[in-house]
This record gives C-alpha cells, structure tokens and sequence, in this order.
C-alpha cells in the first residue's frame, strides 16, 4: 500500500458564515488537488468551528466567583475558564491551571477543546463545534454536490494523552467510512485468534494528517489518497468508549 498525504493551504482566514466547503474546495484547486474516489479529506476543527460560529469574545464572558478563584491560584484568565467550566459535562480532573474535563460529545481532554492559538484577537476562542459528526456530514454531502465525488470526512482535533507526552490528532468527527477496524475473532499469520483487537482508524488517519498540517504552517486541511478504508456512514462517537467500559472514569 502506497498512501500520500497532500497538505491544502491556500485557505483564506475562515470567518463565521463562511462558505467552510467552498473555502476548501477552492484550496484543492489552488493546491493543484482534484479531489478523486477513494480519497480522504481531513480537516482542522479550528476552521469548522469558525466557520460555525462556535467562537466567544472573553470581553463578553461574566466568571463565576469558582472560575476567578482557580485562575487567580494559577495565574489564568478567569474569563477562559469560566468558557471551559460551561462548555464541560463534568470535570475529571484539575490541577496546575490544567482542567481535564468531559464535554458534552464524550470528549475527555484539556479544557473542554477551548482555544486560543490560531484565532484573530486578543480576547477570542474557539470552542468545539456543537456536533462535529453531523458538521462532518454536511461538508461531505456539499463537497460530493460541488465535486462530484463522495469522499470521507474527519474533523480532527489535537488531544494529549494519559502517561505520554506531546499530543496528537484524533477524529472529533467522521463520516463516510468506518472509524473502528474490528480484527476481534480473526486469526493472526501464527493463527492467533486476535480477542480485543480494535484498530482506531480515524484517529490514525487524523494522525497522519496532521504531519503535513502542523499548528504553524497555516495548512487547516490535507488529502489522504491510497488508503483502503471501508465505506460506511460513520461516526466519531464510535470511538467513545462506553462509561460502563472505562476502567478510568
């Protein structure tokens, strides 16, 4: 298997009520890709959540007296947390001016995907999209309508991992393949019968993406050509893992 991933960068700075595909559609074109079955489109949540207007001018946000207490302890902006305290289901953990929460999709990471890197202003950040699955859905049915090719989408986000550092990119959103690759009940070239074995492969393939995307490079969304996935409508959601599984929760 070959599989080439082709970063699309001449993408205008996305403002709420922007044209999200067409902005994407006309960086393929500048980029020299044309799009093809069989091919992969990853975007940045950044962008989807600019685009969707998921984004809050701190200018605008009252803290709670909680929110003014943790960030003076840690030296944070109180208005920043509060944003992150309301866009949590719960909190799993917060220490060292560091909330680990759970949003409202079941994400579990670093300040309910609240953020400010890569958003014009000073007092602006960008939450999560409201339903990065059905966002996912949308931009692929306009870009299959507009291209004429129906190809799979994921939104990817950067998340940090329990016991290692550094973070990666995984799928906050997906549609159009399969995001899991069940090997349970196959057997292995020793004939091993594989028993747990379930491959991310959204997650992988966000992964991937995201060496040609970088957090500098101004590049918001790339095209995976070469990877055999397995069509299906698909959900991130997929990649949750059941409360009544979690050892951790």
């Amino acid at each position: 298997m070959q599989i080439t991933i082709t970063g699309i960068s001449n993408i205008a700075e996305v403002q709420p009520g922007n044209d999200l595909p067409g902005l994407i559609l006309s960086g393929c074109e500048a980029s020299g890709v044309e799009l093809q079955a069989g091919d992969i489109l990853v975007i940045a949540q950044k962008i989807v959540s600019k685009a969707e207007g998921q984004v809050v001018d701190l200018r605008e946000v009252e803290p709670s007296p909680f929110a003014k207490q943790y960030a003076e302890k840690w030296g944070k902006d109180p208005r920043q947390i509060e944003v992150v305290l309301r866009e949590s289901k719960r909190v799993v953990r917060m220490d060292k001016g560091v909330l680990i929460t759970e949003t409202r999709h079941g994400f579990v990471c670093a300040n309910a995907g609240v953020d400010a890197s890569n958003v014009p202003g000073e007092h602006m950040v960008t939450l999560l999209p409201v339903d990065s699955d059905a966002s996912a859905a949308r931009i692929r049915a306009v870009v299959k309508d507009r291209a004429g090719v129906d190809v799979p989408v994921i939104i990817s986000d950067s998340f940090g991992r329990t016991w290692r550092n550094g973070i990666i990119n995984i799928a906050i959103g997906v549609s159009g393949l399969m995001p899991l690759n069940d090997l349970r009940g196959q057997k292995d070239q020793h004939g091993y019968l594989m028993h747990a074995t379930v491959i991310a492969i959204a997650d992988e393939l966000a992964s991937a993406a995201e060496l040609v995307m970088g957090k500098l490079a101004a590049c918001p969304a790339a095209v995976i050509r070469g990877y055999n996935y397995e069509p299906a409508e698909g959900t991130a959601q997929e990649l949750v893992m059941d409360p009544a599984r979690d050892m951790f929760r």
